[in-house]
């Protein structure tokens, strides 16, 4: 295991990871190189092209936003949302952005932004940031590519943080399903446990556990926000120009008054739906959300974490971290052997990972064994194969929404289905992932986050 589960889930803003958070990393660290060097007296203006998926859907996705943002220095986990509105006025009512809030330079975002639609060799999502003086002379120029759930990875020699971390070695490696569940055979240990153990490497147990209740309380957080449980948002219209209403607050509170009927078997998949919508609702918004394992599946996981906590007999507070660490496994075996980016793999690698991490986080908190939990993570990536990401108009609403509420009663479903068995099945959780990375491989661009195939073109924009 190379990540760590805060690697993973990141807190951060909307509407998208790999377009919105991944390009802000990049460019607040761009931001802190030229500081660093002390190229501030001599920067005059700054060019940024975006390539590939960034260029065709970076619009709809709100990249120019992320890249702004970090050039002017702040960070997707701790700038607030409700500033965001200002700060963009700011810039484009002035014509000028502060650099790290240091260095002032004029910035046009109509003219310092440019397309090409044809991607990196490296990746989909691509970028590049370079920095001149007042005569032209290059000060800086640096790549980057946006490789899903807010990872960055640095091209060239760049100096960074942000790049994907190379952690001490970990007591319990694993790089597949099958060694996964060969540690935990091995050592008595359930996926939380090994997880657990490994993540105390890096800090003190308590810690650990101090910081997953965190990410459970910012995943909360979306949906009573998203339920307009901290402001009225019965008349929201969600930015992007389709005029897509906000429906979680009148469905909670349609749900909220409505008395429970014993008979209705359905009672709880309303509910998740809701949770669900409401977090990918504040994520459309730019809300604030946890990638899980990324913005276009946020609600997915805070649903079925919720569905636990609301639905399931016993749940407890170690009940939340378990979910919480065995999802967190199951999210490091799909980063290491295929993908979490819709640019690369479409929206199985974004709601199919986050199908597979609830299923097994939802069975581990139930008593599955490690077999049956390996099952659950399979049976919910299995269903998902194939899943384009076709975002209308590049926004993260239209099916993205929706989706995220399919895909957290579809994990519900897969855990059951794994609970009623004894773990074995034919198709191994190492098979699944495989075949979901080469499905990815085979899917054409147009259906990989470009909004040039499925519903992005079959829906008119009104």
């Amino acid at each position: 295991m190379a990540l760590s589960v805060f690697d993973l889930f990141k807190i951060g803003i909307g509407p998208s990871s790999s377009h919105t958070v991944g390009p802000m990393r990049a460019a607040r660290n761009f931001a802190q190189n030229l500081h660093t060097r002390g190229l501030f007296p001599s920067l005059a203006r700054l060019s940024i092209h975006l390539y590939g998926s960034l260029a065709e859907t970076g619009a709809g996705h709100r990249t120019d936003m992320g890249i702004m943002l970090g050039l002017m220095g702040e960070a997707p986990d701790t700038v607030d949302p409700a500033a965001i509105p200002g700060l963009m006025q700011q810039v484009h009512g002035s014509g000028h952005l502060s650099v790290c809030g240091r260095h002032r330079i004029p910035f046009q975002p109509g003219r310092v932004f440019s397309a090409r639609i044809r991607p990196m060799p490296e990746h989909p999502n691509g970028m590049r940031f370079m920095a001149f003086d007042a005569q032209g002379r290059s000060l800086l120029d640096e790549r980057y590519v946006s490789i899903g759930g807010g990872f960055i990875r640095a091209l060239d020699s760049i100096d960074t943080d942000e790049t994907v971390p190379a952690h001490e070695p970990m007591p319990y490696p694993f790089a597949t399903g099958n060694e996964l569940m060969a540690q935990c055979s091995r050592h008595g240990l359930s996926i939380a446990q090994l997880m657990m153990a490994n993540e105390t490497v890096l800090r003190p147990p308590e810690a650990v556990r101090t910081g997953v209740l965190h990410i459970a309380r910012v995943m909360d957080d979306a949906i009573d926000r998203g339920c307009g449980l901290q402001s009225p948002l019965a008349d929201d219209i969600l930015p992007g120009g389709l005029k897509v209403r906000r429906r979680a607050p009148a469905l909670y509170r349609q749900l909220l008054h409505t008395p429970r009927n014993n008979d209705d078997v359905m009672f709880a998949m309303d509910w998740v739906n809701l949770y669900a919508m409401a977090v990918n609702e504040e994520n459309a918004a730019s809300g604030r959300v946890v990638t899980a394992p990324t913005n276009g599946a946020s609600g997915l996981l805070p649903a079925v974490l919720r569905y636990y906590r609301r639905f399931v007999p016993g749940w407890s507070e170690d009940g939340v971290v378990d979910f919480l660490l065995t999802a967190a496994a199951i999210g490091f075996l799909y980063k290491k052997n295929a993908s979490i980016s819709g640019a690369e793999v479409g929206c199985q690698g974004e709601v199919g990972v986050a199908c597979s991490m609830a299923a097994a986080g939802l069975t581990a908190v139930q008593g599955g064994t490690v077999a049956q939990i390996e099952n659950a993570a399979e049976i919910g990536m299995e269903h998902n194969l194939g899943l384009t990401c076709d975002p209308v108009g590049g926004l993260v609403q239209i099916p993205c929404i929706e989706r995220n509420a399919m895909g957290g009663n579809k994990a519900i479903n897969a855990s059951r289905l794994a609970l009623h068995g004894d773990g074995r099945h034919h198709v191994s959780l190492d098979n699944v992932i495989e075949t979901m990375r080469q499905t990815g491989a085979d899917m054409k661009s147009k259906y990989k986050e470009t909004s040039r195939g499925g519903l992005a073109v079959n829906v008119v924009e009104c």
